[in-house]
C-alpha cells in the first residue's frame, strides 16, 4: 500500500517524551532507540518519584507540592513512541503531561510513563540517578541490549520478563560464584 506524502509524514511523529529513572541515561536511551534524540533538563510538577522494592528502576505517581527532576526527549518518532511503550511493558500507563523547561521555564506537553498501580506496597523513598548510574547502569545496559535482541525474534518476551530474567541470572551467577 502506497502512503500519501501526508502520511508519511505523519509515521515519522514529533512526540516529546519525558524521561526520569534509567532513560536519563545517553547510553540505555541509544541501546533501545539506536541514536539519542535531542533533549532538555525539565521538572514535572505535582509528581513523585519512588524507588521501588526489588527493582532498579524507578515509578512516579502523581503527588501534590512535588516534582520530578527529568529531560524531554524531543522529536520523538512514532516508532520510537512505540518501542517506548513496549520498554515501559504493562507496569507503566503513556500520560500526557506538561512539563516545564529548566533553562528558560517554557511549558510544553510531553508524554511520560505512570506506575500503573497507584496503591503498590513496594514503592519506598526517592529514586537517585547517580546512585543507580554507579551501581546498576552497566547491567542495566546488558539487559537492555537482551531485551532489544529478543525483539528481533518472533515469540519476544516481554521488557518485565527479560529484566527478570536478566536479574535472576545474574543473581545466580554472583551466589554462584
Amino acid at each position: 500500500m502506497a502512503m500519501s506524502a501526508g502520511a508519511a509524514g505523519f509515521s515519522q511523529g514529533n512526540h516529546n517524551v519525558f524521561v526520569y529513572g534509567s532513560l536519563l541515561s545517553d547510553e540505555v536511551v541509544h541501546v533501545l532507540l539506536n541514536r539519542v534524540p535531542a533533549s532538555s533538563p525539565a521538572i514535572l510538577p505535582h509528581y513523585q518519584r519512588f524507588s521501588i522494592k526489588g527493582c532498579v528502576y524507578p515509578a512516579i505517581l502523581p503527588f501534590e507540592n512535588s516534582k520530578v527532576l527529568g529531560r524531554v526527549l524531543t522529536g520523538v518518532t512514532n516508532l520510537e513512541l512505540d518501542i517506548l511503550d513496549d520498554f515501559e511493558d504493562d507496569e507503566y500507563v503513556r500520560d500526557s503531561v506538561e512539563v516545564t523547561l529548566v533553562d528558560d521555564s517554557e511549558k510544553m506537553q510531553a508524554y511520560t510513563y505512570v506506575w500503573d498501580n497507584k496503591d503498590d506496597p513496594y514503592l519506598c523513598g526517592d529514586w537517585d540517578f547517580e546512585k543507580w548510574r554507579a551501581a546498576h547502569m552497566n547491567d542495566f545496559i546488558e539487559m537492555t541490549k537482551e531485551y532489544v535482541e529478543e525483539l528481533e525474534q518472533p515469540e519476544s518476551k516481554s521488557r518485565v520478563e527479560t529484566y527478570n530474567s536478566f536479574y535472576r541470572s545474574s543473581d545466580d551467577k554472583s551466589t554462584s560464584a
